[in-house]
């Protein structure tokens, strides 16, 4: 994997935490979390935009998740709150996704030789982000 191929990932999976934000949101009652997840959000968005710049810098464009994908995600969290939309719930299911991009994230920067540090700084920095939200979620569960 490239670094080129290396910030489209980045970007797919700040706007996937994005749409799964925004899936989210709809069912939050408590306005602490809501303004966490909103603070989350902006965070999510400012990655987002820095890899979008970045790659049109270097002629590319960003490649969106798939409509199944979103539709996935959605649906996910839809089955997953259906009865339970607690706090804790979820705060648990945002977790687990911050925990998947954690993994994915540390595989790449501990596997690859940058060129680019504008590259691995946004990766570096949206593994920081999403340790961060793990952190900001444990209060609710």
């Amino acid at each position: 994997m490239n670094e080129i191929e290396i910030l489209k990932e980045i970007s797919k999976d700040a706007k996937t935490g994005l749409d799964g934000l925004n899936y989210t949101l709809e069912k939050v009652q408590d306005n602490n979390l809501k303004d966490l997840l909103y603070t989350e959000k902006n965070s999510y968005q400012n990655i987002y935009d820095r890899t979008k710049e970045l790659l049109a810098q270097n002629n590319e464009e960003v490649e969106d998740t798939s409509p199944v994908q979103k539709a996935m995600s959605w649906m996910g969290i839809q089955l997953n709150t259906l009865t339970d939309k607690s706090n804790s719930q979820i705060a648990e299911l945002l977790i687990q996704g911050n925990d998947m991009g954690v993994i994915k994230g540390r595989k790449l920067l501990n596997n690859m030789e940058f060129e680019d540090e504008q590259i691995k700084n946004i990766l570096s920095d949206f593994i920081r982000l999403q340790e961060k939200n793990k952190e900001d979620l444990k209060k609710y569960l």
